[in-house]
């Protein structure tokens, strides 16, 4: 059957959705991608417009799918593009709309192409690319990809790989944060006390919730850090406050977040999500500024639940070569890219020789600097 397009997941069930999900991760469920929809962080001005790939069988079962947005920027992608864009901008190639098969505005490695074979998986390639072309678009764009689609991708004609570099912090069967702490060199190990102990001398305490326990008042707060994380910067935040209370309605047991409190006041917060074995740092904020608190809400709170938790891997998001002296280690991700003009898609399979390289090296020395001590 013929691929169909829709601009609402709302238009599928969520069941049929979610029984393609190959695992336990959050952001590629029903409720957190129609909440981002719902709320309109994504569609209307966004430039975020979904158009999800969706693949069905002779009796209208669902075969495969793809999380896909119409994208006119790069903005909020975490997969950055605007040297192409501004290199076809004065060669006179429109580069945009492109699609994009992701989970907006977050830089998180996982299943984007959801089938129940193989050869519904290959299909639903196929004929996206093929839709691409027919609807005078400048590409695909697939980003933060799991082994399915690396496996599928890898040496297919037209695809273009492309590596990135994330840290994550691991458990290596800590049974608490000293333990944690005791892996480490012993300059490195005090230098993570002495922040924990200046956030600690400034009078904040921390308290973790569950989505369950948080009030419309908490969400109001909440959001208010967020958005003034972008604010501070001469940004407009990319979630609405409508988001966070649908999500909290949908999914509110994948939710964790810790609220810092100065004289039971609170004064920042770092929001998180729970899938699997793995905690997900996602968002950030306070309303003043406080000589460290970013390290120990971001950080060390997080590692603390992990330990306490059993959890295997604490993600805390893209970038961020600070994170190296506490404790995450460097981890590749990857994106793959089809572009129809075929002077720039040479042009792109060059610089991505290099950057290949270029990423894969700076891993290595990355592992370099890690703080613990070596055998």
């Amino acid at each position: 059957m013929p691929i169909q397009t829709l601009s609402r997941l709302n238009e599928l069930d969520p069941l049929q959705w979610d029984a393609l999900l190959p695992d336990e991760q959050p952001f590629l469920r029903h409720a957190f991608l129609s909440s981002l929809e719902d709320s309109g962080s994504v569609g209307g001005r966004s430039g975020w417009d979904p158009a999800h790939q969706v693949l069905r069988d002779g009796q209208g079962g669902l075969r495969a799918a793809m999380p896909a947005y119409l994208k006119g920027h790069s903005y909020g992608e975490y997969v950055f593009d605007w040297a192409w864009a501004d290199a076809c901008q004065r060669a006179g190639i429109r580069y945009y709309p492109k699609l994009l098969v992701a989970v907006p505005f977050t830089p998180v490695s996982g299943a984007r192409l959801l089938a129940v074979d193989d050869g519904a998986a290959v299909e639903l390639l196929e004929s996206a690319v093929a839709d691409v072309i027919d609807d005078d678009l400048s590409g695909l764009h697939i980003n933060f990809t799991d082994d399915l689609v690396d496996r599928h991708l890898a040496g297919r004609t037209g695809w273009l790989e492309r590596l990135g570099c994330q840290f994550h912090w691991r458990n290596h069967g800590y049974r608490d944060f000293q333990d944690f702490l005791d892996a480490m060199s012993s300059r490195k190990r005090k230098q993570i006390r002495k922040e924990r102990d200046q956030v600690a001398g400034q009078g904040i305490e921390f308290q973790w919730l569950s989505g369950h326990e948080l009030l419309e008042a908490d969400w109001d707060f909440i959001h208010a850090c967020y958005a003034n994380t972008y604010r501070v910067r001469g940004q407009a935040p990319y979630l609405t406050r409508m988001f966070f209370s649908l999500l909290a309605g949908r999914m509110p047991e994948a939710i964790r977040v810790v609220l810092a409190r100065q004289e039971g006041r609170p004064v920042a917060m770092a929001f998180s999500l729970l899938g699997g074995d793995t905690l997900y740092g996602r968002y950030w904020g306070c309303l003043a500024e406080f000589d460290r608190l970013h390290f120990e809400a971001c950080f060390y709170q997080g590692i603390e639940l992990a330990i306490a938790s059993g959890l295997q891997r604490f993600d805390a998001g893209a970038q961020g070569e600070h994170k190296l002296i506490r404790g995450f280690e460097p981890v590749i991700t990857r994106s793959w890219h089809w572009l129809v003009h075929p002077g720039l898609r040479a042009a792109v399979e060059d610089f991505l020789v290099q950057e290949r390289a270029g990423v894969r090296a700076y891993a290595e020395e990355a592992r370099d600097l890690l703080p613990f001590r070596r055998a």
